[in-house]
């Protein structure tokens, strides 16, 4: 089979340098770190104002005290489904706070289609602060909808672009329960016809791996 040279979007994500950028939200730099900072200093100022009297109560409202393992987060079945011919074991990548942000990667090129797929979780200090950089999040999107049953609140997005003539779909996936965040990224690209998959195939994928990755971070809770 002849190979195809793959477009610059693509190929630099297959970078493992620029997998750490792109899968930023799991390193302190990364498009929830700005959210999540804004909301330590008044989780400080609450903290001096309960010390006197109970100071672990902050603590007993957390649902969720660490990430779960992203790389087991979703079947082994969906793996083969979304990404075919991948590894269903996934790459985790490093994180400054392995224990708070976890994402794992899949990706492979089968013939001539080509699929990705990144599982993230965030937990935060309260669930104040995840709905706040949940809407936060939510404020950097245009179009989609809301995902009704997953977790307290959802929110699904695709978007298609375009380089050198060949599409990229991606869809975006990020749901809060209680005080955390797990976000689902999905796109796909056929290098043949220089076409992405469908809007339905695309969205679907999203959400179906955003419902096992809630589901393995509420199993994981206590």
């Amino acid at each position: 089979m002849r190979s195809l040279p793959l477009p610059l979007a693509l190929t630099a994500r297959l970078s493992p340098v620029v997998v750490l950028a792109a899968a930023g939200w799991a390193l302190s730099s990364g498009p929830l770190a700005a959210p999540q900072a804004a909301e330590h200093k008044p989780a400080e100022e609450k903290t001096e104002t309960q010390s006197a009297s109970a100071p672990s109560t902050s603590t007993v409202s957390k649902a969720y005290s660490a990430a779960p393992a992203p790389c087991e987060s979703v079947a082994k079945k969906t793996i083969e489904s979304l990404v075919p011919g991948a590894k269903t074991a996934g790459k985790e990548i490093p994180s400054t706070d392995s224990e708070l942000r976890r994402t794992c990667s899949w990706n492979a090129l089968k013939g001539y289609d080509y699929r990705w797929l990144d599982v993230s979780f965030e937990v935060m200090e309260s669930d104040d602060a995840a709905e706040k950089s949940y809407e936060a999040h939510l404020d950097k999107k245009s179009g989609g909808g809301a995902v009704p049953g997953l977790g307290d609140s959802a929110y699904s997005v695709v978007n298609l672009t375009t380089e050198d003539k060949q599409e990229t779909r991606e869809g975006v996936v990020i749901a809060r329960a209680s005080n955390a965040l797990v976000m689902i990224t999905y796109n796909g690209s056929d290098f043949e016809s220089k076409k992405a998959p469908g809007t339905d195939t695309i969205n679907k994928g999203a959400i179906k791996a955003a419902k096992e990755a809630v589901a393995a971070l509420e199993s994981d809770e206590g």
